[in-house]
């Protein structure tokens, strides 16, 4: 079903955080990395300062473009980062190459989406759009798939069909 080099695509995860939790990382690896693969400016603007942890229940963990195989990332991971407890944010998964990288007419691929996440406490944010695990179309390369964070100024309303 999938293809590499040989026989598997291969899947390229990019993971990072905007908030004003400390850094895991130093800025600069961060900003070279994302823009080595034109995550930076080609799906964010600027590269963020903090990088969440990512673990599959394959056991794999997402860092820094590491290359995972698509059954590997087929299900939901569990995803950390240092949150103020008062505070909301929005979890966004999206892949920028859909259905390739050359051939992108649909631009992106919005695979999760949770807003209202009270801390880190996912299972407690609003599910906007359920988990769709990897499942790149045949022949398509690598895929960017990339994992955001934002923190939101307050509880926001979501009032759109779901």
């Amino acid at each position: 079903m999938f293809f590499s080099r040989q026989s598997q695509c291969w899947i390229l995860y990019f993971i990072y955080v905007f908030s004003g939790a400390p850094s895991v990382m130093s800025e600069n690896k961060v900003q070279r990395s994302m823009a080595d693969v034109e995550i930076v400016p080609d799906v964010i603007p600027i590269a963020p300062e903090i990088i969440l942890q990512v673990e599959f229940p394959s056991g794999v963990k997402a860092e820094l473009g590491n290359e995972l195989t698509p059954t590997q990332v087929k299900d939901q991971p569990t995803i950390r980062w240092d949150a103020d407890p008062d505070s909301f944010y929005t979890l966004c998964m999206t892949d920028p190459d859909c259905p390739s990288r050359t051939e992108s007419q649909a631009r992106e691929f919005h695979h999760w989406l949770v807003g209202n996440i009270p801390g880190s406490d996912i299972s407690h944010g609003e599910t906007l759009t359920a988990f769709v695990g990897s499942g790149p179309p045949l022949s398509t390369g690598i895929h960017r798939y990339t994992i955001l964070v934002y923190k939101q100024p307050s509880k926001l309303m979501f009032n759109e069909e779901r």
